[in-house]
C-alpha cells in the first residue's frame, strides 16, 4: 500500500503564502531543490487543488527550455512522468500532462487509490490537504521550512484539526531552510 504525503514549504510562523499571495520567498535554492527531486522519486500520483495545479503547471512547458538548469530539468522531466490529478469544482478543463479532473475529494477513492498503488500518492494544497486530514488519509508530511516569518497568509496547516506527529527525519541546508519529516499518528 502506498503512502500518502503532505508535503509544502511554509514560514517560520506556518504560512504557504503571504498575506499578499506571493510565494516568491518559497523557491528553493540548487540544493534544496535537488533534495526535493530525491524525495520526489518515490511519488508516483499528485493530487492537487486547483491552485496549486496552477502553480506547478509551468513545469509542462518549461521541460521543454533548453536553457534550464540541471535540477530543474530533473524536476521537469519528474513532473511529465506523474499521473496527477486536479480537485477543482471551478475548472471547466485541466491542459497539463497525464492529468485528470475530479470535482470534489471523495475519501473513499483516495483510499482505494492509496491500497493500489505502487508509488506514493503527494497532496498538495493545505485547502484540499484538510479535507485528507480529516478523512485520516494522510501518513506523512514533508516540511520546509523557509528563514522567513511572513507575518500573515495562508496557512501551511488545516486550521481546527489536531495533528500528533513523529519526527522521522530532519536536515539543514546552507541557505537556513530546514526539512522536517513526520509520520502522522492515527
Amino acid at each position: 500500500m502506498a503512502s500518502l504525503i503532505y508535503s509544502a514549504t511554509m514560514s517560520l510562523d506556518g504560512y504557504i503564502a503571504d498575506g499578499n499571495g506571493s510565494i516568491d520567498w518559497t523557491a528553493p535554492d540548487e540544493e534544496v531543490h535537488a533534495f526535493v527531486n530525491d524525495i520526489e522519486r518515490t511519488v508516483g500520483t499528485y493530487l492537487l487543488g486547483r491552485r496549486m495545479h496552477e502553480v506547478l503547471s509551468v513545469w509542462d512547458t518549461l521541460a521543454a527550455d533548453p536553457g534550464l538548469e540541471e535540477v530543474e530539468r530533473d524536476f521537469a522531466k519528474q513532473w511529465l512522468e506523474k499521473d496527477k490529478i486536479v480537485y477543482s469544482s471551478t475548472l471547466a478543463s485541466v491542459a497539463t500532462s497525464r492529468t485528470r479532473l475530479e470535482r470534489e475529494f471523495r475519501p473513499e477513492i483516495v483510499r482505494q487509490l492509496k491500497e493500489s498503488a505502487d508509488r506514493d500518492l503527494s497532496i498538495g494544497g493545505p485547502a484540499l490537504a484538510a479535507h485528507a486530514f480529516a478523512a485520516g488519509l494522510v501518513d506523512e508530511c514533508i516540511f520546509f521550512v523557509a528563514p522567513i516569518a511572513v507575518g500573515g497568509g495562508t496557512p501551511g496547516l488545516p486550521a481546527g484539526q489536531r495533528l500528533s506527529l513523529d519526527l522521522l527525519d530532519e536536515r539543514r541546508f546552507t541557505n537556513g531552510t530546514v526539512y522536517l519529516r513526520y509520520a502522522v499518528r492515527p
